[in-house]
């Protein structure tokens, strides 16, 4: 879906949505009381958030695999596997498996770590162990009562915040925050905080800040005129990373999240970049949900978390890694 625009900002149907709103936060604390976590035997870090999407935790989940194994540890990643069909629990394998099994976000997942889709936690984490997983990064779950959790992250867009401060329908939160902040061990903050959560935090909670930074390949694309797509929580973030790269971003085109990708909606593409002589450029969420003979079509931007005092994640990480288990 695309997170609606009076998401943003307080308004007459935000206040009208409110008596849904209160229906699913009564729900969604009423899973969570009577909810037996399971206590898996092996640390279990989370990367969630409080909004529908768009947030950065799936970067976030990739830079903690990528931090335990330059540990030497052999983390797997839990995923509940959103877009895709499969229920779980469902080792990715990318070479058999696309999104529309799997989802979009786990292919990415099983590039870096073996990857488990599972929308039964505490079994996709059994399933996790008994594969030789060490420890489990679970991207998303904040919310999920069924797996306990050693480390507890929310995720937040600087630019975004908490959106009007409503629970869906009547805004974007998942839960209210105060709610959320309760279970959480630290906040991460990707990007300037325009939002002013920092303020609103109050010293609650650790902040740790970060950005979403390209890696490697964004030189090629650096300076050139670009067309760019995307349908991800966010678009315009994308386009603005690309712009910050220095690309003179000429058009672009935006997608609900997990969108997928008809052949004919890509030709249009392609031919807008042709027509003005520019790059199709896209995320590579959106390249796995290209058809496949279009993939090579379009260049990705690939970015990654860098960590403004990577010490400070590190010893959260190492806290939790000395968790008692079993």
């Amino acid at each position: 879906m695309r997170a609606p625009e009076f998401w943003r900002r307080a308004g007459v149907l935000p206040v009208l949505l409110g008596p849904a709103a209160l229906a699913f936060d009564l729900a969604g604390r009423a899973r969570r009381a009577v909810a037996r976590p399971f206590r898996a035997p092996i640390p279990v870090l989370c990367a969630g958030n409080l909004v529908a999407g768009g947030a950065g935790k799936t970067p976030v989940a990739i830079a903690l695999a990528r931090r335990l194994i330059e540990r030497r540890r052999k983390p797997h990643i839990l995923t509940r596997g959103y877009g895709g069909t499969a229920s779980g629990p469902l080792q990715v394998d990318p070479r058999r498996h696309d999104a529309d099994e799997v989802g979009d976000e786990p292919l990415l997942l099983a590039r870096v770590a073996p990857c488990w889709v599972a929308r039964d936690r505490a079994a996709g984490a059994r399933a996790a162990v008994a594969a030789g997983a060490d420890s489990i990064v679970m991207d998303d779950g904040l919310q999920n009562p069924s797996l306990e959790k050693d480390l507890s992250l929310i995720v937040i867009d600087g630019g975004y915040g908490f959106g009007n401060g409503r629970v869906m329908p009547a805004g974007p939160l998942r839960e209210p925050v105060e709610a959320g902040l309760a279970r959480a061990d630290a906040v991460v903050l990707v990007g300037d905080d325009e939002t002013g959560i920092a303020r609103r935090l109050d010293g609650a909670l650790p902040i740790l800040r970060a950005r979403l930074v390209p890696e490697d390949g964004a030189e090629d694309i650096a300076g050139r005129e670009v067309v760019a797509f995307a349908g991800i929580g966010r678009p315009a973030k994308f386009f603005r990373t690309l712009a910050e790269l220095g690309c003179r971003v000429v058009a672009t085109a935006s997608f609900p999240d997990h969108h997928r990708y008809a052949p004919d909606e890509v030709m249009r593409l392609i031919e807008a970049a042709v027509g003005r002589g520019a790059v199709l450029v896209t995320t590579a969420k959106d390249q796995v949900r290209l058809p496949p003979e279009a993939r090579g079509m379009a260049r990705v931007l690939e970015v990654g978390i860098a960590w403004e005092s990577p010490a400070e994640i590190d010893a959260l990480m190492s806290k939790a890694l000395g968790a008692g288990h079993g």
